[in-house]
């Protein structure tokens, strides 16, 4: 777990717990509420708390929550592969977006790769979601490939693999 100031306020990212699933999927719902009207609707809202909870009781993913002030207001799960970390669901309730917390998730998740001996992170966007992909570009990240996968709802989705390496 690390402290750090940032905007004038105190600010720690820890790695969740299986107990943390409702705090993460609360947020995650928060965050992702924006993407429930576009064309295919994020699947992150049909989303179940039960398999959350079962991948991180499992270890087949882990997650990470960003606290403000002693509130939590942003989450990322991830999980390792032989060479990498991938991340998924980075999800900042939207009264405190535009603060820096999605970067400073990210430079976690970096830092946090690199000490278990990983040498890229990746992650999937969608390519309609400009402003995270410039999120992403912005912190060193490049477009590898693009790529229609079929989302968890059964519809086509256009998406880009982004990359960094460490």
């Amino acid at each position: 777990m690390c402290h750090h100031l940032i905007l004038g306020g105190v600010f720690t990212i820890r790695v969740a717990s299986v107990e943390d699933a409702p705090l993460i999927y609360a947020i995650m719902l928060s965050a992702f509420e924006e993407y429930r009207h576009i064309e295919v609707p994020s699947s992150a809202l049909n989303e179940k708390l039960s398999s959350l909870e079962e991948a991180l009781k499992r270890g087949s993913e882990s997650a990470v929550l960003y606290y403000q002030d002693k509130e939590a207001v942003a989450s990322c799960r991830f999980k390792f592969d032989e060479h990498s970390l991938y991340f998924s669901r980075l999800s900042v309730c939207p009264e405190v977006r535009g603060k820096g917390i999605a970067r400073a998730i990210l430079l976690w998740l970096e830092n946090h790769a690199m000490d278990q001996g990983r040498t890229e992170m990746w992650c999937r966007v969608r390519m309609a979601m400009a402003r995270n992909i410039d999120l992403y570009k912005s912190v060193g990240f490049l477009v590898a490939k693009e790529e229609v996968v079929i989302n968890p709802n059964g519809l086509p989705v256009q998406t880009i693999v982004m990359r960094k390496q460490l």
